[in-house]
């Protein structure tokens, strides 16, 4: 009973985390390219266009949002942790303005990497009590 309702914990974590890959990289970065978004790609002064930067970004993230929801494997989740840990250094540092918007990249990030915690501690074997 405890393990089924594990894995329906780790699964719903799972969705949510996947979603917000999926909506992130396809709207703001695909669909309708944020001009938030082109200013912190442009803030690191890459040699390609931003827009390219943008699109391949959005495709990276959608991936991994589909890697989320279609495999048990874990490394996914934690590359997700570790994206999302990075990715709110590299705001703080080339786009320190965005921590004070709405729906701010610390309000996002931390609600994401506390579902990859929940999945993280729901998807662990549970160990014999002693």
């Amino acid at each position: 009973m405890i393990e089924a309702r594990l894995q329906q914990i780790a699964w719903i974590a799972r969705i949510a985390l996947a979603l917000v890959f999926i909506w992130h990289g396809l709207v703001p970065k695909i669909l309708w390219l944020s001009p938030d978004e082109l200013a912190m790609i442009q803030a690191h002064d890459f040699p390609w266009p931003a827009h390219w930067v943008a699109r391949l970004a959005g495709g990276g993230e959608i991936l991994l949002g589909l890697l989320l929801m279609s495999s048990r494997w874990r490394w996914p989740v934690w590359l997700a942790a570790g994206l999302l840990f990075v990715l709110l250094l590299d705001v703080a540092l080339f786009s320190p303005h965005l921590l004070l918007q709405a729906f701010n990249p610390v309000s996002t990030n931390l609600a994401a990497l506390a579902l990859c915690v929940v999945i993280h501690l729901a998807e662990r074997p549970l160990q014999a009590c002693s």
